[in-house]
């Protein structure tokens, strides 16, 4: 019984750090842990089974997470451009091809309503780690001490382009 309810609260443990902290995970030698310490527990339960199934349904739903963030970092590489001067590349269009924002979506409230769901939809892809990476990293800064194990935080960088695109947009269009 005591077994049985301490599985209990290690799978309760388990299923909240894959779910909070699925980068964690990432890696093979994390993962082959989690399945080693998934087979130990369900031991435990062999003649019921829902231990089985609950482990089975967070290794599921922690390999979809880990698979649609790759593929979100994927396509996000592939449209990933260098950073250049868009003060000369507008210069340099005619004014013809120039539009203004109005000519494009001329409700501002749908313009407004669609660049919230775009906004929402790049916050969505930031998570716990990659606050604290940028946490710990500043931390190790102000001691002086060098991060070798920092690794980029594309949802970050991600979201602060985005965030530099629109403040350009709308300071661009209220300058117009």
């Amino acid at each position: 019984a005591k077994l049985k309810s301490f599985a209990a609260k290690i799978i309760q443990l388990l299923k909240e750090w894959t779910e909070t902290f699925p980068y964690d995970f990432q890696d093979e030698k994390s993962m082959k842990e989690l399945k080693e310490i998934a087979t130990r527990i369900t031991q435990c339960d062999e003649e019921n089974g829902t231990v089985k199934k609950i482990i089975s349904q967070m290794t599921q739903n922690l390999l979809v997470t880990l698979s649609a963030r790759n593929q979100y970092q994927e396509i996000r590489e592939k449209f990933r451009q260098p950073v250049t001067d868009k003060g000369a590349i507008l210069k340099t269009k005619p004014q013809s091809s120039q539009k203004d924002i109005l000519s494009v979506c001329c409700d501002p409230l749908v313009l407004a309503q669609q660049l919230t769901h775009i906004e929402l939809e790049r916050v969505s892809n930031i998570y716990p780690e990659d606050l604290m990476q940028i946490v710990s990293h500043v931390d190790s800064l102000d001691n002086h001490k060098c991060r070798g194990d920092f690794t980029k935080t594309y949802n970050l960088e991600a979201y602060d382009n985005w965030f530099n695109c629109l403040s350009m947009l709308v300071a661009t269009e209220i300058c117009k």
